[in-house]
C-alpha cells in the first residue's frame, strides 16, 4: 500500500541497537482501509525499535483519540486510545504469515512498513461497545429509534395479558419467563 510510506522505517543502514521513532496518526490512515468505522483520529505512535542481525523488535505505544459512530445514537463519539504492544520482525528466506505480533521479511529487505500494524492496533484496542457516556447521546436520535412510547408499551402489554388467557400452562410460563428476562435486560440498560 503506497499510503504506508509515512509509516515505514528504513533499517538497512542502521547498526545493532535501539532507535526511537514517532508517527502522527490521523483520519487519513483509516480512510486508506475499506470498511473502517473510524471517521477521524488524532493519535501519536511512539515506536522503539531494537535492531539485531536476525530480527527487529518494535515496542509500540499509541495514545490519542478516534471518532467513531456511537452504537446507540449513530452520532460522532470520541474514544480514547491507549495501546501498548510488541511486534517482532523476523528475517527468513521462507517468510511466514503476519499474525499481528510477528512479521516476516526476506533478508534483502531494507525497510519495514508499519501501516497495517498501527491500523490493526488501534482498531483492536477499541471497546466492543462504542457509545457516548450515559446521557451524552443525541436525544432526538434516540427518540427516532424508539418504536413505541412507555404508555404504548403498557397498553400492548395489557392487551397481551388478556390474549394469553386461552394459552396452556407451559405457554404462559414461557411467556412469563421471557417477560422477566426483558425486564431484567431493560433494568441493566438503565
Amino acid at each position: 500500500m503506497e499510503f504506508g510510506e509515512g509509516y515505514t522505517i528504513a533499517f538497512k543502514g542502521l547498526k545493532a541497537g535501539v532507535y526511537d521513532f514517532e508517527f502522527p496518526i490521523d483520519g487519513a490512515l483509516f480512510r486508506a482501509f475499506e470498511n473502517s468505522d473510524v471517521r477521524e483520529a488524532a493519535c501519536r505512535a511512539k515506536v522503539r525499535m531494537e535492531r539485531s542481525e536476525k530480527q527487529l523488535v518494535f515496542d509500540t505505544t499509541i495514545t490519542g483519540e478516534v471518532v467513531v459512530p456511537c452504537d446507540r445514537c449513530l452520532e460522532d463519539c470520541r474514544l480514547p486510545i491507549d495501546f501498548a504492544g510488541r511486534l517482532t520482525v523476523l528475517f527468513s528466506e521462507v517468510p511466514g504469515e503476519y499474525d499481528g505480533e510477528t512479521m516476516w521479511l526476506l533478508p534483502v529487505e531494507e525497510k519495514v512498513d508499519l501501516v497495517q500494524y498501527l491500523y490493526e492496533s488501534i482498531v483492536l484496542s477499541l471497546p466492543y461497545q462504542r457509545v457516548h457516556p450515559e446521557g451524552a447521546c443525541d436525544p432526538e436520535m434516540l427518540k427516532r429509534f424508539r418504536i413505541v412510547s412507555n404508555e404504548e408499551f403498557e397498553a400492548i402489554e395489557k392487551e397481551a395479558v388478556h390474549s394469553t388467557e386461552g394459552l396452556g400452562e407451559a405457554q404462559r410460563t414461557a411467556l412469563e419467563r421471557l417477560k422477566r428476562q426483558m425486564e431484567a435486560d431493560e433494568s441493566e440498560e438503565a
